[in-house]
């Protein structure tokens, strides 16, 4: 998204997004997925949190303080804190944020497996990325049927499964740790219902409206080795022998963050 039509659309694009989520239906939504996103917000710690949508902050209950959040253009920053550039080359180094959280992104952009490289690539060894996605069988889904509809927010774009975003994750080298399902509620209406909302979370049941996929990054090959030792010699006159310490770490990459201050 490096040229001036691209930045456009993409602006056009966060309006509409910014829209919907401002609705009762898309506000709705949002109360859900915070409420399911919760404890794991919670139970992280960490410098630096990232979050890339069009939505509402869905990390205020997370004790990682310092949260960026991504707008495609100056005018549209929401907060002091905050990076604008595209979504297919953040501006930040590699691994430095221990929080990333992808929200509602990767059905409408043009790039989404761009955009998801490059949020794996922010995304800490001992960090977690977060995306959030809507569920093609859920009720949202056949919502989509309608005419008309798949042109609209939130109807719009391309509505992929959590075992093929899976795949993706694999190809950049993440694991999918656990998958929720949220945005529960009977036909016709929005999610609100909290019988419903606490029956669907409990059995996690695959027909909530949207789906969080919780991913980190894969064990590396080259990790450090236990020290052991090693006796030579015999236990008859000389001495017991010595120990080698084997394979030693390598020191810790420095990380760094960088933000642009909205003006």
């Amino acid at each position: 998204m490096s040229n001036p039509h691209e930045a456009l659309a993409l602006a056009r694009l966060y309006r509409e997004g910014h829209r919907y989520w401002s609705s009762d239906d898309g506000q709705a939504h949002w109360r859900a997925e915070r409420a399911c996103l919760g404890p794991l917000c919670e139970s992280l710690h960490g410098g630096h949190s990232l979050e890339l949508g069009m939505g509402p902050s869905l990390t205020d209950m997370s004790p990682i303080r310092h949260n960026i959040r991504w707008a495609p253009t100056t005018e549209l920053c929401e907060g002091a804190s905050a990076l604008v550039c595209p979504l297919d080359a953040l501006a930040l180094p590699d691994e430095c944020l221990h929080l990333v959280i992808v929200h509602h992104l990767l059905e409408v952009v043009d790039e989404p497996h761009r955009l998801l490289q490059e949020a794996a690539r922010v995304t800490a060894d001992d960090g977690c990325l977060v995306v959030l996605g809507w569920t093609p069988m859920g009720l949202g889904g056949l919502a989509r049927l309608t005419p008309g509809r798949r042109h609209r927010m939130p109807w719009r774009g391309h509505w992929r499964s959590p075992s093929k975003l899976g795949d993706w994750l694999a190809f950049v080298d993440f694991r999918v740790e656990r998958v929720d399902y949220c945005g529960f509620h009977l036909p016709g209406s929005p999610p609100g219902n909290a019988a419903l909302e606490t029956l669907g979370r409990r059995h996690n049941v695959p027909l909530g409206d949207s789906y969080i996929i919780h991913a980190r990054r894969r064990s590396r090959l080259a990790q450090r080795q236990r020290p052991r030792l090693r006796l030579q010699g015999t236990l008859g006159g000389g001495a017991l022998g010595h120990a080698t310490r084997v394979g030693g770490a390598a020191p810790e990459p420095s990380r760094r963050t960088a933000e642009v201050e909205c003006q």
